[in-house]
């Protein structure tokens, strides 16, 4: 199991990093499922909106609510990330090689959004890509255990991540199709990961 993750430095750089990635594969036609962000200023005096799009193809879907200028509150719309959480559900049925989650934020360090999609694609032996901000580093790293693996936060390092993958694969592959890991290793740590 791979559990990759990079840490963005300016605000956005994650977001722009993983999207670029993310929808480069799905344009050469890599078996890739996921969300990306997307981010659209919206004035000097605004949040921005924050958009994903469902990886391969969409839909992209609004997780922001506009909340007005000077808007301080939580501003995640969870009805629509949920909604975005349904859609990606449907696609692990057909064991992608890399599943990518926008980033493992303060919603799955509470255990909901992505977090139980996360735990469900490493137990199918579905390597998972996403970004964590300080602020859920911790909470991030106890939920990973010793599967957590940073890397640089530029698409070449991803890329040569995902060409690491796409190598473990063709081997699993060639020793019918299993994985290397022993399961009695696995099974704690899927049943946490299965836990809201």
């Amino acid at each position: 199991m791979r559990l990759g993750f990079i840490a963005g430095g300016r605000r956005g750089e994650a977001d722009r990093v993983l999207s670029a990635f993310g929808q480069g594969l799905a344009e050469r036609g890599a078996s890739v499922a996921g969300v990306v962000q997307t981010n659209v200023d919206c004035g000097p005096d605004r949040a921005c909106d924050m958009d994903v799009t469902v990886l391969p193809a969409g839909p992209v879907i609004r997780i922001s609510q506009s909340l007005g200028p000077g808007a301080r509150g939580c501003r995640l719309d969870t009805a629509e990330l949920e909604r975005a959480v349904v859609a990606v559900s449907e696609s692990l049925a057909a064991r992608p090689g890399l599943l990518i989650v926008n980033k493992f934020g303060k919603h799955e360090a509470d255990g909901r959004g992505f977090r139980p999609l996360i735990g469900e694609a490493l137990a199918l032996g579905i390597p998972v890509l996403t970004a964590v901000n300080a602020m859920n580093r911790a909470a991030f790293l106890g939920f990973a255990e010793e599967l957590a693996e940073e890397l640089p936060a530029t698409e070449q390092a991803l890329d040569r991540w995902y060409r690491e993958l796409a190598g473990e694969g063709f081997r699993r592959h060639r020793n019918h199709g299993k994985p290397h890991a022993k399961r009695s290793r696995l099974r704690p740590f899927e049943q946490a990961l299965s836990c809201r």
